[in-house]
């Protein structure tokens, strides 16, 4: 056999060895799934709650117009601070201060009759008591001339005349009575008066006072909406009044943030919190879960679900206020704010990548056809059973995924606890999302961490 045949043939051999392991390779990776993993492994965990919101001092006032009127002096402009009593606002008060004093002439006036009254009951008992005694005086003399005349002893005259002033002794007794009842009822009606003139002068003083306006506690006056020589109004039914201004106690220091319902539940009061605000960059500010709300509140609204009359289906908020320790100076109310909330935390928990968790329904574990393995369960083969949706993750074993039930714990930013299913040092996948969601139990994987996960794809 010549060469250049010897050489063809042994050509052709190469070629088709060639292709017979090219097709063998081919035939053994086609059904391996490219994977990245991650590690389980012990780490600090901290579950957060985020939230935003604005600073608000814990107490404030609005100052409102408590009567009807023209501003003629303010004390004070925004960002003053003042103490406790300090005059911050005058109303026009001609009017209210010519009604007190015609109310304090009333009621000295009021005062004045009752000591007349006082008087002239005192001279009625007076002349009563003497009525009393001239009738005495009288019914002695009386029952004596009686006497005398039945014997005989005295004249008729004397007799009539006695007995006249028997009669108009008990007759000036009635008159005594009758005037002393008179003084009395006098007496009476002047101590009303001067009850009424005092509630007149006190209604009179709470006119005059709601013209003036002093700061109910210390504080900084953070809004000042008003000027000098504009009119200010009371509210009236459903009409607000008007504003004076903003009183805060800027000593404790909040902020008021709105927690999704889905993480209501897991906020306490007591709870550490972090707080940034945007007009402060690069700091945080410690602070401590002061209050929760107990309503919830439409997004879109704003409105509180007690005051609606029907049901929402709406996303809602909860109303959660954190109290910020040692505040800076320089924080003024309505900053907007971020707050996170630590709700709960754990120290060594065993944690995998969030990524890695997947559900499946147990009639879609069981194994590809042809594959090696099966989840690490027993799994009951009944209908009812086979359509539950069980937690877990995919754990490599002897290069191929293996789902795992687990049973987690709290999650933190990117990791999650696992409670039971897993142990220090397995090899979880995390990625990417498109194989996570296909991927069967059993499958052949290839482990590439050399690049990022892909993009999530949608389905």
């Amino acid at each position: 056999m010549s060469t250049w045949k010897k050489i063809l043939i042994g050509g052709g051999v190469a070629v088709v060895l060639a292709a017979i392991v090219a097709f063998t390779v081919y035939q053994s990776r086609k059904n391996v799934v490219t994977v990245q993993t991650g590690k389980v492994q012990r780490m600090d965990l901290a579950s957060i709650v985020s939230a935003s919101g604005e600073i608000k001092p814990k107490n404030y006032v609005n100052v409102g117009a408590n009567a009807f009127g023209k501003i003629t002096r303010l004390y004070v402009k925004e960002g003053d601070h003042v103490k406790k009593g300090q005059l911050l606002a005058q109303i026009e008060n001609v009017q209210p201060t010519a009604d007190m004093d015609a109310s304090r002439a009333s009621l000295q006036a009021a005062q004045t009759d009752d000591l007349a009254s006082e008087a002239a009951l005192k001279t009625a008992m007076a002349s009563l008591t003497k009525a009393r005694a001239d009738r005495e005086k009288a019914r002695l003399d009386w029952t004596r001339t009686q006497g005398l005349y039945k014997d005989a002893l005295i004249a008729k005259s004397d007799y009539d005349t006695q007995k006249a002033a028997w009669q108009t002794a008990v007759a000036g007794l009635a008159q005594a009575q009758a005037q002393v009842a008179q003084a009395q009822a006098q007496k009476d009606s002047a101590d009303q008066h001067i009850s009424q003139a005092q509630a007149n002068l006190v209604h009179a003083r709470d006119v005059l006072q709601k013209t003036t306006y002093a700061a109910p506690f210390s504080g900084m006056i953070t809004n000042l909406p008003v000027r000098e020589g504009e009119t200010v109004v009371i509210g009236i039914q459903n009409s607000p009044g008007s504003t004076l201004m903003t009183l805060a106690d800027m000593s404790v220091i909040t902020a008021e943030v709105m927690v999704d319902e889905t993480d209501i539940i897991n906020v306490r009061l007591g709870q550490p919190a972090e707080v940034s605000i945007d007009a402060l960059p690069n700091r945080n500010f410690k602070a401590i879960v002061s209050e929760i709300g107990d309503n919830a509140i439409v997004r879109s609204t704003g409105v509180s679900t007690s005051q609606q009359t029907t049901a929402s289906e709406e996303a809602k908020d909860f109303k959660v206020v954190v109290t910020l320790q040692n505040p800076p100076d320089d924080l003024r109310p309505g900053l907007s704010a971020t707050a996170k909330i630590t709700t709960a935390s754990r120290k060594d928990a065993l944690a995998i990548p969030i990524q890695a968790l997947t559900i499946r329904r147990q009639a879609d574990l069981l194994p590809a056809r042809g594959s090696k393995g099966a989840v690490e369960a027993a799994m009951p083969q009944d209908q009812a059973s086979n359509n539950k949706e069980i937690q877990g993750v995919f754990v490599i074993r002897d290069r191929r995924a293996q789902f795992v039930p687990v049973t987690t714990g709290i999650s933190g930013t990117t990791n999650i606890e696992v409670l039971s299913g897993l142990k220090a040092g397995d090899e979880v996948i995390t990625g990417s999302y498109k194989v996570l969601r296909t991927l069967r139990p059993g499958a052949s994987v290839k482990i590439d961490n050399s690049v990022p996960a892909k993009a999530e794809e949608t389905s």
